[in-house]
């Protein structure tokens, strides 16, 4: 999701803003909203789901969706994104690709999406483990939309991995210094 989001970045996630109203009271006290695209998302990964990941829904239920050399298609018509970002300028195609991941990250599809499903993408478009990767994401997976960033520090990218005593500590004493105040209480549009 970068640049939307870095590495480092903790987040308030608002677990009630895609709540379903059971009885009438609950949409006066819990007023949810319907998934929309373009909407950040956080969610049980798919093929892991004790971990959470952070995309944005680009498909909705019944949509027919295609990406044609990085330009997504939803109904045939372009899709504008002034949030993605692109890192690598070559496209790969059909005919000169030698691996399935590198094809589908430029062109993939069509493909509609099915009742009950999404079709989620991170905003770092050529490195990102998205739909095109691991399919559709149910919307029963959905945990909530991120609302602000409390905290953000310089981690490293393996940071997640380092959970020993020594690699706490270390992360402690090093706490304040790598600290990005300037992402502190930033609203997540």
């Amino acid at each position: 999701m970068e640049p939307t989001l870095l590495v480092g970045d903790f987040l308030l996630v608002n677990k009630m803003a895609y709540v379903d109203p059971v009885i009438p009271l609950e949409s006066v006290l819990l007023p949810g909203k319907r998934i929309e695209r373009k909407d950040i998302i956080v969610f049980k990964y798919p093929r892991e789901l004790n971990r959470d990941y952070v995309k944005r829904v680009i498909g909705l239920e019944g949509e027919t969706l295609e990406i044609k050399n990085k330009q997504i298609l939803i109904n045939g018509q372009p899709l504008a994104e002034p949030y993605k970002v692109h890192i690598d300028s070559q496209v790969f195609f059909k005919n000169d690709a030698y691996h399935y991941d590198d094809l589908i990250r430029d062109n993939f599809g069509p493909v509609v999406v099915p009742p009950g499903f999404c079709f989620a993408m991170g905003d770092n478009r050529d490195n990102s483990a998205d739909s095109r990767y691991w399919g559709f994401l149910s919307l029963d997976k959905i945990k909530g939309r991120p609302w602000v960033i409390y905290f953000s520090d310089k981690a490293e990218r393996d940071a997640w991995q380092k959970t020993g005593l020594a690699d706490k500590l270390r992360k402690l004493v090093t706490f304040l210094p790598k600290a990005r105040w300037s992402r502190t209480l930033k609203v997540i549009h």
